[in-house]
């Protein structure tokens, strides 16, 4: 059973994030954002990277004279311990992304206009194996009643980078931001694919979870029937959205919250809020604040060296299998 995390301020989680799109049932390639018909987020946790200074091979601790500075770097509490590879036994969530691309954020340090657009965005699969996403994100066959077989082609990579997930400081946690912020190592370009799917090569968004309870709104449009939605234990809802009068003015407690435990990313269903917020390295510097952003930059900078079948072996996925062309800039 899931235990109420104490996230606090700062950095409460850090990753690798994967962008996945996958062309209309029965086209076998997509040549615009037309021709797509679902967007992922793959989200892969890792501990800091600071956490993997000073062990050896085998993991045991070593004593490094270097080892007190960069745990003591700025932003280093933000920055990915390195990925392995060819290890499928990795915990994920996949997130679906509503209209199929990211929101245009404002660029630089302000909010400007940007900061008004949304997008909604829901947990799919949450597990600790990676073969269930080669399988999800693969080629599909199936059958209907009235069109008979139907093909759906593999997802298409079209980015990889580093996420940082972190909670601004607040007096109470009515008034705590959660900024999700990422930077990208590949490609080290953003071509017509990424500008059609709103990608960056550095970005971040103001994240809040919806409540299940909450009823939906104007702006969400067409939420989760009730039987999809995250069914969070008692502890969720009271201790965090505040149900039965503990916060809010409905019985149901608050419609939104920030990440106030990392817990409310665990769980398929959960439906995302993602606030536009800033874009580019120094809005992504803003965004996550004390050095994280640039932290994540020198960190993805080496990374973009990375080879794309390296990347395709942290995932532990089949080379053959998934068109890698998008990473170049090519639809396909």
């Amino acid at each position: 059973m899931l235990e109420l995390s104490d996230p606090g301020e700062g950095t409460i989680e850090r990753g690798h994030v994967y962008f996945f799109y996958r062309p209309k049932v029965e086209h076998k390639e997509a040549h615009s954002i037309d021709d797509v018909s679902r967007f992922h987020m793959l989200l892969v946790p890792r501990p800091p990277e600071l956490s993997t200074y000073g062990q050896d091979e085998t993991g045991t601790q070593q004593q490094d004279e270097d080892t007190e500075m960069k745990v003591l770097g700025s932003g280093a509490d933000a920055v990915p311990a390195k990925e392995t590879r060819d290890t499928a036994k990795k915990h994920y969530r996949l997130i679906s992304i509503g209209k199929k691309q990211l929101p245009e954020p404002a660029h630089g340090g302000g909010h400007g206009g940007g900061r008004k657009d949304t997008f909604w965005a829901t947990v799919t699969a949450v597990g600790d194996d990676l073969h269930s996403v080669e399988k999800g994100l693969g080629e599909k066959s199936y059958e209907t009643k009235t069109r008979g077989t139907r093909h759906e082609a593999p997802s298409r990579l079209a980015g990889r980078g580093a996420y940082a997930i972190v909670n601004n400081e607040a007096r109470v946690p009515s008034q705590r931001e959660t900024h999700f912020g990422y930077h990208l190592s590949h490609p080290s370009e953003m071509g017509e694919i990424q500008e059609a799917l709103g990608m960056h090569t550095a970005s971040s968004f103001v994240l809040q979870v919806k409540n299940p309870l909450a009823p939906v709104t104007g702006g969400q449009r067409v939420g989760l029937s009730e039987d999809r939605r995250a069914k969070y234990p008692d502890w969720i809802m009271g201790d965090i959205f505040g149900k039965g009068g503990k916060r809010g003015r409905e019985s149901y407690g608050l419609r939104f919250s920030s990440v106030e435990a990392i817990e409310l990313l665990e769980y398929e269903g959960a439906e995302l809020l993602f606030i536009a917020a800033r874009s580019g390295e120094e809005g992504l510097e803003t965004s996550l604040g004390e050095g994280r952003g640039e932290a994540l930059r020198e960190i993805e900078t080496k990374e973009s060296k990375e080879t794309i079948e390296e990347v395709l072996r942290e995932l532990a996925l089949h080379a053959d299998q998934f068109p890698t062309e998008p990473l170049e800039g090519h639809w396909i």
